[in-house]
């Protein structure tokens, strides 16, 4: 490609690199075309494994000269939504996620569940994507809020030929097939309906109450029960989101995390100031840098998002954050800013995405491959891998959730035939272990596990032990296997994490550690053996911090004054100043509490009760 490369231009471009059928099997882009072709076709080509590997197949390649680096970041998206090159980051949804189409174009509009917007109904409002139990909520609170037809009658034509249907008679319908309500009338009920799906609940409240109102005054008291009610519904729909953010924010939240060979993307969507959906979307995880994996998300998603707010919040800045942002305003039709907030409620909410992003794929890495081909595959590579007598049936996994030297606490999960066994985890309060100890706290939960050997409730004696720890923990796990003459029967290894605490590889006995990331980036079958270990030392991580936190937040509730009911600021100082500690408070009698200034005999059996019950 040497005499190509040289009258390659210099100028901004998308190039497609093609194979020896003529196939595209990778499109990007560049500000600096020459440059970023020679990167490629060079004598030390530059790049990831996936990149060397995609260079190794092309046998051709094009190139489109464009004005700027915008233009060049607008067609390399259409292209590889053309062509969907093998070797370009493709965005996969975790299932079809649905929206709700709302066709306001019609005379009398109809809410429908689609899963896509078409463009070609002008007019019609979209609203999601949404998980499908969220939208099967929503849709049911509608329904008590804003009883609108669902029957495929056609209006106006069909309107007083057919007997209502049972959901006019039960109220969830106002019969605009009946004529009972006006064309004007239907269709700010389906105007309040979107307001709703856009989170401007407050305005409708507004609505509901002036209606109310102006019935009860006009004597018409079955009206203003039925306004009185759907009050009711949407207030409870409001309580029942209880994240809440300065009303004026309109803003998306990108949250993404990435292990086991994937990166989840979890979009958190605010509007008048409250979480009104989200949506979850995977990509797979072949090395690239984070700000890549986050453009190509960006550039993937809002081309067919149904609404851009005016602010999208992400973790990291992107090189090409003006291009990304221009593009991104010119599908919106408004401006948009891509912001990458530092502090306040845009951090939180980010936070909170990511969050979420991170539960996903948890729940996801223990859910996919588990096939009975993938599982048996994965087993039979870690028996290799490990050089085990044979393919583990039972394994167990141990975690210490130690922050602090109150609530620690160990836990025990077990995978049967690769696969969770949620009715053999096990927890166990630590009770003998003084400090922050691990390797003691794992003595201790070992030794307590295998003194049940022989009950059933604890199964079987496991056929492998995997640590959540390096060598350390190994050796202490092994120590504790040979002092109860286990050493021979139990199998034992570890599972390691990389510097960000993100699943790695498995240390042996010997200290010999085998790199699980690498291997399952060139090979599907390791990448199902990597989803087991990671969905293992995930599961076991979140089973004892889970724990730990429970006890926490039982030590925080019964060391608290403040939740105790007529025990206000003044009341809790005088308590203080009385008995020193909040310990003391919770040892004290009836007559001993009732010496406090202000504290009443009511007070007094108050407080009793509480430390009763914590």
């Amino acid at each position: 490609f040497d005499a190509r490369l040289d009258i390659v231009p210099t100028d901004p471009g998308v190039y497609l690199m093609k194979d020896a059928s003529d196939s595209v099997i990778y499109v990007g882009k560049a500000k600096n075309l020459r440059n970023r072709l020679r990167s490629y076709f060079g004598k030390n080509p530059q790049g990831n494994a996936k990149v060397l590997a995609m260079i190794s197949h092309v046998a051709d390649f094009e190139y489109v000269v464009v004005g700027s680096e915008l233009e060049a970041l607008l067609l390399e998206c259409n292209l590889i939504k053309r062509y969907q090159p093998h070797y370009n980051i493709l965005l996969r949804d975790d299932k079809g996620f649905p929206y709700v189409c709302i066709t306001m174009q019609e005379e009398y509009p109809r809410i429908m569940k689609v899963f896509r917007p078409d463009k070609n109904m002008e007019g019609a409002k979209y609203y999601g994507p949404y998980l499908g139990g969220d939208l099967y909520r929503a849709l049911q609170a509608l329904r008590d809020i804003f009883p609108t037809k669902t029957c495929r009658k056609v209006l106006p034509r069909d309107i007083g030929k057919e007997r209502a249907c049972l959901n006019y008679h039960i109220g969830r319908c106002v019969g605009p097939c009946r004529g009972d309500v006006s064309r004007e009338e239907y269709r700010k009920v389906m105007e309040n309906i979107c307001r709703f799906f856009e989170g401007k609940y407050d305005g409708i409240l507004r609505d509901l109450q002036t209606q109310m109102e102006e019935a009860a005054e006009a004597l018409d008291f079955e009206r203003a029960a039925v306004c009185r009610d759907r009050l009711q519904a949407l207030s409870a729909v409001m309580a029942s989101q209880n994240v809440s953010f300065p009303r004026e924010s309109d803003r998306d939240a990108v949250g993404f995390f990435r292990d086991a060979g994937e990166m989840c993307f979890r979009k958190l969507e605010l509007r008048g100031g409250r979480i009104i959906g989200s949506s979850t979307y995977f990509l797979k995880d072949e090395g690239e840098s984070e700000e890549s994996l986050l453009e190509a998300f960006l550039m993937q998603y809002y081309p067919t998002a149904a609404e851009i707010p005016k602010e999208i919040l992400v973790s990291i800045d992107l090189e090409d954050h003006d291009s990304v942002e221009q593009a991104i305003c010119n599908m919106a039709g408004h401006k948009v800013s891509l912001h990458v907030p530092a502090r306040g409620d845009g951090a939180r909410l980010l936070e909170m995405a990511n969050a979420n992003a991170k539960e996903a794929l948890r729940r996801r890495i223990l859910r996919v491959g588990t096939s009975q081909q993938s599982v048996e595959t994965a087993l039979q590579l870690l028996t290799d891998k490990l050089e085990l007598r044979d393919v583990p049936k039972r394994i167990e996994s141990y975690d210490i959730s130690n922050l602090g030297n109150d609530d620690r606490c160990g836990g025990m999960v077990v995978f049967t035939d690769g696969r969770p066994d949620k009715q053999s985890y096990r927890l166990f309060k630590i009770k003998t272990v003084e400090g922050q100890d691990d390797y003691a706290s794992m003595r201790e939960v070992l030794l307590r596990r295998f003194a049940h050997s022989d009950d059933e409730k604890f199964g079987k004696m496991p056929d492998l032990i995997l640590a959540d720890g390096g060598l350390g923990q190994v050796n202490a796990i092994y120590g504790v296997l040979e002092e109860l003459g286990l050493q021979d029967k139990v199998q034992l290894a570890g599972m390691v994490k990389d510097r960000r605490h993100r699943t790695h590889g498995l240390v042996k006995l010997d200290g010999t550690t085998i790199d699980l990331a690498e291997d399952a980036r060139e090979d599907e079958d390791m990448m199902v053996l990597f989803r087991l270990i990671t969905g293992i030392q995930n599961e076991v991580h979140r089973f004892a911090i889970t724990y730990q936190r429970k006890l926490s937040k039982k030590r925080n509730l019964t060391y608290s004054l403040e939740t105790i009911p007529g025990i206000g600021t003044a009341k809790r100082k005088s308590l203080m100043k009385q008995f020193g500690s909040i310990k003391a408070i919770s040892k004290a009698t009836k007559e001993e509490l009732m010496q406090a200034e202000r504290i009443t005999e009511k007070d007094a059996d108050a407080i009793i009760a509480h430390f009763a019950q914590s």
